[in-house]
């Protein structure tokens, strides 16, 4: 999304920059931290299974296991729903080109998505390069071929 669209969007500039923080936030904390937590979750689940595996023969540790299991698969669908309610949310208000940047950034049109407020704009990769300086050094010496030994 281009600063064009973002200024569409919202008709005053405090609204728009509501609307870039709220995108940052959302990329930059609260995706991350669903992420997290929804491993700790998928770990517990795992300590869950092994005690529950490893105890079989004692039922209160079978019954600690047990609960690792389901509170962890609570934990999993909790965060699944959050992930599902944020994407919603961020279609729904037009943050989707924020996230496909997020998840790549070379993408086109996300170099001004990606940037920075306040910092300079990336210069264009087309045009003319930097010109490569001689070294100062020089080629070196030319290897020679040592001679034949006999065997």
């Amino acid at each position: 999304m281009n600063p064009d669209s973002v200024s569409n969007l919202a008709q005053s500039p405090g609204a728009a920059e509501a609307y870039e923080f709220v995108a940052r936030f959302n990329e930059v904390i609260l995706y991350p931290v669903i992420l997290l937590l929804t491993g700790i979750a998928f770990l517990v689940f795992l300590y869950g299974c092994l005690i529950y595996i490893t105890h079989a023969e004692n039922s209160s540790a079978r019954e600690e296991g047990r609960n690792h299991i389901i509170y962890s698969l609570i934990g999993m669908f909790v965060m699944l729903v959050a992930y599902a309610i944020l994407t919603i949310a961020a279609n729904t208000f037009g943050l989707q080109d924020n996230l496909d940047c997020a998840n790549n950034p070379n993408a086109g049109g996300c170099d001004e998505i990606m940037r920075l407020p306040g910092a300079p704009p990336t210069p264009s990769p087309v045009g003319p390069g930097p010109t490569p300086t001689p070294s100062p050094v020089g080629p070196g010496p030319t290897p020679t071929p040592s001679p034949a030994r006999p065997i």
